[in-house]
């Protein structure tokens, strides 16, 4: 059984940066691998960005790519999301979630455990 806490969300201006943190706990991080999900208001979950297990690969949605970067420290069982250059199209409530498996990180159905989600707002 993993537990996921998210924290640091809030509210920013367009153009500005946030930085999301997912604590792990209950499991051995090391073998597992985390992504990040997002969902608006009437919208569908929707990837953003996952890292594998061993570090090896990362994925990113193409309407994050170049803006945000996940990334794990392992000694204190955390993962992270840098957000830079956020528009309003980024505002949604994001999830972060674990699974076991090393590929088909994009869907959500992947995963095994998921955090209870940080709100994150962007202001034009």
């Amino acid at each position: 059984q993993v537990q996921l806490a998210e924290s640091g969300g809030g509210q920013v201006q367009t153009g500005g940066s946030m930085r999301l943190s997912c604590a792990a706990s209950g499991r051995t991080f090391s073998g597992t691998s985390m992504g990040w999900f997002r969902q608006a208001p009437g919208k569908e979950r929707e990837f953003v960005a996952a890292k594998s297990w061993n570090g090896g690969n990362t994925y990113y949605a193409d309407s994050v790519k170049g803006r945000f970067t996940i990334s794990r420290e392992s000694a204190k069982n955390t993962v992270y999301l840098q957000m830079n250059s956020l528009t309003p199209d980024d505002t949604a409530v994001y999830y972060c979630a674990a699974t076991r498996e090393w590929n088909l990180l994009l869907l959500p159905g992947t995963y095994d455990y998921w955090g209870r989600g940080t709100q994150v707002t962007v202001s034009s």
